[in-house]
């Protein structure tokens, strides 16, 4: 399924964005702040994950996806990285039947190949068990990269003339649109190599609230400043209000 390219023509937009793209930055110093073990923040971090999923499908979002683990995470400490793949093999494990009962279908990007053929099979498993849902599409990023997004993308394409619509058929996220709101939580104002290509006209949001503390209020902060922006795509603010009134009429 194709969906219009941001730089190429005016995608579909309104007022609850169709999907919201998040970084869950924070989970660490949240668990130093309480003097825990940072994995403790990791699993505080799967409740917020759990939560946002349900306020995103009450609000009418149709896509969420999020950045869980990058491919520059495989820098962290082993003991960490280690504890993450255990927690990515867990929510695997307890949360597919939970989304495919609310109607939530997941997907998975990234270079999946580096983790454990239990955490591939899950995730195959996942993908097939909850693939005719359409209430909400959950994308969980895991080893994942822009640049390396993009690589992949251009090796498939191998000696055809590359435009964008070819570019974007062999994303890792060509059946989305792309974002309309980014947020980070934890305070840090970047995009850390996520969504290069499908960023380009995405409203950014960025809160000190560190990601196990994301809760519906702090979502609705978001929308509501998504909802204060002036979406013009390259054009006029007199182009978007004559656009608005030519929707009207």
């Amino acid at each position: 399924m194709s969906h219009a390219s941001s730089t190429q023509g005016i995608p579909v937009h309104s007022d609850v964005p169709r999907h919201v793209a998040i970084i869950l930055d924070g989970n660490g110093r949240w668990a130093k702040s309480r003097m825990l073990p940072r994995i403790a923040g990791h699993r505080r971090g799967l409740e917020a994950v759990r939560a946002t999923i349900g306020n995103c499908a009450d609000r009418g979002i149709e896509f969420l996806t999020l950045f869980a683990f990058s491919s520059e995470n495989w820098r962290r400490p082993a003991e960490e990285v280690a504890l993450l793949m255990q927690l990515f093999q867990l929510a695997l494990t307890s949360e597919v039947e939970r989304m495919h009962k609310n109607g939530v279908r997941l997907k998975v990007i990234g270079d999946i190949a580096r983790f454990d053929p239990k955490i591939r099979k899950l995730i195959e498993q996942g993908e097939k068990r909850t693939a005719g849902n359409r209430r909400l599409t959950l994308t969980i990023a895991a080893n994942y990269g822009g640049r390396w997004d993009l690589l992949q993308a251009i090796n498939k394409i191998e000696k055809r003339p590359i435009d964008e619509a070819a570019l974007a058929e062999h994303l890792s996220m060509s059946y989305a649109p792309e974002p309309d709101l980014f947020i980070r939580t934890g305070g840090e104002e970047r995009i850390s190599n996520f969504l290069l290509w499908q960023l380009a006209y995405t409203e950014l949001y960025f809160t000190d609230t560190l990601w196990p503390d994301f809760d519906a209020e702090a979502l609705d902060a978001a929308i509501a400043s998504y909802r204060s922006r002036e979406r013009r795509f390259g054009r006029t603010s007199d182009q978007v209000a004559d656009s608005k009134r030519d929707k009207v009429a």
